[in-house]
């Protein structure tokens, strides 16, 4: 039997180890101590953090896994590089992994490669973040380089907020800089892909739909994105050229984009899938199953990245407004064919958090209709029955 390795056992890596056991694998999963619903499905677990790659490296030596993938999150890449490295199984490089895990890295091979993206300076004191507001064109985005999910950015648009965003941006990072950018006022989107054997197998854009608190937060998306001929044509260029700046191959594709003045300006690039629903977008509206494909990736079983639809979908994070204790959890939506997923990750007596970044989460839903105006019709029919209250 093989035997895969998913690191991470939270609720988006949740599919992937439900898909590798529906295909009959052993499943090894490795995460850090908590209630984290992946570790139920697991035929093993090893409790530690996904970022101590070396010790990975030595529980894959260990296992004989046949491969190893996650999804969802960003810390777990440099982990996966070192055994794809050291065991020859597939999947991102270490290279790779450190290039698209360290914004910094990230932003310095852009340039290398002629990625259009905003300009940026590297930062290790509050003095040097105030001068950023005489070298770069406020607002600007204070960032962590080493965080995902959205923690570690903060907007700052007037030097009286540099200290709370230098404060907060620190609190966050394990290194001792970060680096302030120029934001790009624009529309935000994003894309999906996939690398396999140095060719993209499908790119993906996206719309987004964002909660904005210290900076903007994907709480969901929807697809298709419609966009100008020229623009499709700048996306898959900025993005090809951001795979080869940042050796990526044999990984799902998670990009970030602002598109202004009809040119595509690239955020971020992450070598894995994204969270936020964004693979089962994917299944939904190509009619082939992402996971699977990922995790036949991850062992060299042939994926099928061939696109059998075009179903327009969309999908939303549910959220709560207050930190406390939920009283109230009800879903009033009767069952129909273009509600695709209504999950809450809490029950009653549940302790969760004011939304404020993605792992804020109480649960998620996946609609889809005949065209985009319908799917996000529905989307809003259904959050209008969904109860939330917490205290």
């Amino acid at each position: 039997m093989r035997k895969l390795m998913i690191l991470g056992a939270g609720i988006s890596q949740l599919p992937l180890i439900q898909t590798a056991k529906q295909m009959g694998l052993n499943v090894v999963v490795v995460s850090r101590q908590g209630s984290y619903p992946g570790f139920a499905l697991a035929d093993k677990i090893y409790y530690e953090d996904t970022t101590h790659a070396d010790k990975i490296v030595e529980i894959a030596r260990l296992e004989g896994i046949n491969g190893i993938c996650t999804t969802g999150t960003d810390v777990a890449v440099k982990a996966i590089g070192k055994v794809a490295d050291a065991l020859g199984v597939s999947g991102v490089s270490y290279e790779a992994a450190k290039l698209s895990s360290n914004k910094w890295e990230m932003k310095q091979a852009f340039l290398e490669y002629g990625v259009r993206t905003a300009k940026f300076v590297k930062v290790t004191s509050k003095e040097e973040a105030y001068h950023a507001f005489d070298a770069l064109s406020p607002p600007l985005v204070f960032k962590a380089v080493d965080s995902g999910a959205s923690k570690g950015i903060v907007k700052v648009s007037e030097t009286g907020q540099v200290d709370y965003a230098f404060e907060e941006v620190m609190k966050v990072t394990k290194l001792d800089f970060f680096v302030i950018e120029e934001f790009v006022e624009g529309i935000e989107f994003g894309a999906q892909a996939f690398v396999y054997n140095n060719s993209i197998q499908f790119v993906m854009p996206h719309g987004d739909l964002m909660f904005y608190g210290d900076t903007g937060v994907p709480i969901g998306h929807y697809v298709p994105y419609e966009l100008p001929d020229m623009v499709e044509e700048d996306i898959r260029y900025q993005l090809e050229q951001s795979i080869r700046a940042l050796r990526l191959n044999n990984c799902a594709i998670n990009a970030d984009f602002i598109l202004k003045d009809n040119k595509v300006y690239v955020l971020e690039i992450g070598g894995r899938a994204g969270a936020t629903c964004l693979p089962e977008l994917v299944s939904t509206f190509y009619g082939f199953d992402y996971y699977e494909q990922m995790v036949r990736a991850a062992l060299h079983m042939s994926p099928d990245f061939q696109i059998h639809s075009s179903q327009p979908c969309a999908c939303e994070l549910l959220i709560t407004d207050t930190d406390g204790e939920i009283t109230e959890l009800e879903d009033g939506n009767e069952r129909h064919a273009d509600i695709i997923q209504v999950t809450f990750d809490y029950k009653v007596g549940d302790k969760v958090r004011k939304f404020r970044v993605g792992t804020d989460r109480v649960g998620q839903i996946i609609v889809k209709g005949n065209d985009l105006e319908e799917a996000l019709k529905r989307l809003e029919e259904v959050k209008g029955k969904i109860k939330i209250a917490s205290m």
